[in-house]
């Protein structure tokens, strides 16, 4: 497959550019980056242009990964183009978007393709096939929690008109999309509560150095924590937390499926953190926890597994609108959660008047 890489920030430049390059289903034929780029990001025979829409028809598909605001504007125009597109997480910034892209998708003929990989890990897959034994879920506990890791501090990411959010944008996104897969599909959630924090988004030792993309002296104004509780139309409830910073010593996601006839976790790491924990999977029945084994596979290599899935995707028709519909979900619930947890709240004072009148 003929494959344009749109952006090479660290997402375009580090995760889809040398696993694009290395896969033999796809070859890079253009990159397109505005800003300068350096010859070892443009891989033989490739075109390198300055805006998305000097692509060509031979274009097999586009690899979407500019900055979040962008996401939706430069989709939609290749979309409505007739180019399939594989658009990086968050696929939105809003339900409105979401909206724009399902047209952009119906009027061009292609294919949406998210780019959330968090489904593809080994161990996520194996969490899977254990809460399908447990009986019928009754709770998701989902946090994504790291000592240190905020990415390109003072730059586009912690900036909310760019973004979009900070960590619920970023890290929640992969945790909502691992709920509603763990779920059986898209989720609608009757009840959305949430609240979030920024005591680590502006202090530069809480920066993500491994990322190795520092960002411009400037002040965040993104919340680097956020935690939310919902419940589902069939009563299924599912805590989230999403943190770039925090007090603890480790980079650590743990996943909790709690089900009729027993309990799964999933201690693990999402991402690419090099502060990280050794995935561990348990079953818990009658008070008595046992192990899941693991096969183990090397960082990133869900990314790996997602390219491996591409072509078919693109192929099957039943495709068409999926990706877009899951986004409207999530983003949906981010929306709602963003709501709530700015929504102004009574003093302590206040609600003691209240209750003495």
């Amino acid at each position: 497959m003929r494959v344009a890489v749109v952006g090479l920030g660290w997402a375009g430049r580090t995760i889809w550019l040398p696993r694009l390059a290395a896969h033999p289903a796809f070859r890079v034929t253009a990159v397109v980056e505005p800003g300068p780029v350096g010859a070892e990001h443009v891989p033989e025979g490739a075109e390198l242009l300055a805006d998305a829409d000097l692509l060509g028809p031979d274009v097999d598909l586009a690899v979407v990964a500019v900055p979040n605001h962008l996401h939706t504007p430069v989709a939609e125009r290749l979309l409505a183009r007739g180019i399939p597109v594989f658009l990086e997480k968050p696929v939105c910034l809003s339900a409105a978007e979401a909206d724009r892209l399902a047209a952009a998708e119906r009027a061009g003929g292609a294919v949406l393709l998210a780019g959330s990989a968090a489904r593809y890990r080994e161990d996520v897959s194996a969490l899977i096939e254990v809460a399908a034994e447990i009986g019928p879920i009754r709770h998701v506990d989902l946090a994504w929690v790291r000592a240190s890791g905020v990415p390109d501090a003072g730059g586009w990411f912690t900036s909310r008109r760019h973004s979009g959010g900070g960590a619920l944008v970023d890290l929640g996104w992969h945790l909502l999309d691992t709920a509603a897969t763990v779920l059986g599909g898209p989720v609608r959630f009757l009840d959305v509560l949430g609240s979030v924090s920024a005591d680590f988004v502006n202090d530069g030792a809480r920066s993500a150095g491994w990322r190795g993309t520092e960002g411009p002296d400037g002040e965040g104004d993104v919340e680097d924590t956020a935690r939310g509780f919902l419940t589902t139309d069939t009563g299924v409830s599912v805590a989230v937390r999403a943190s770039w910073a925090s007090h603890e010593p480790v980079d650590t996601t743990r996943i909790t499926v709690e089900g009729a006839t027993g309990s799964a976790t999933l201690v693990c790491t999402f991402g690419f953190s090099p502060n990280r924990r050794v995935p561990r999977l348990t079953r818990t029945r009658d008070g008595v926890t046992t192990d899941v084994p693991l096969h183990g596979e090397s960082v990133g290599a869900e990314y790996v597994r997602q390219l491996d899935a591409l072509p078919a995707l693109l192929a099957d028709p039943a495709s068409r609108g999926a990706a877009v519909t899951q986004a409207h979900y999530t983003i949906s619930v981010i929306e709602r959660l963003y709501a709530g947890a700015r929504a102004p709240r009574p003093r302590l004072a206040d609600e003691a008047t209240a209750l003495a009148v």
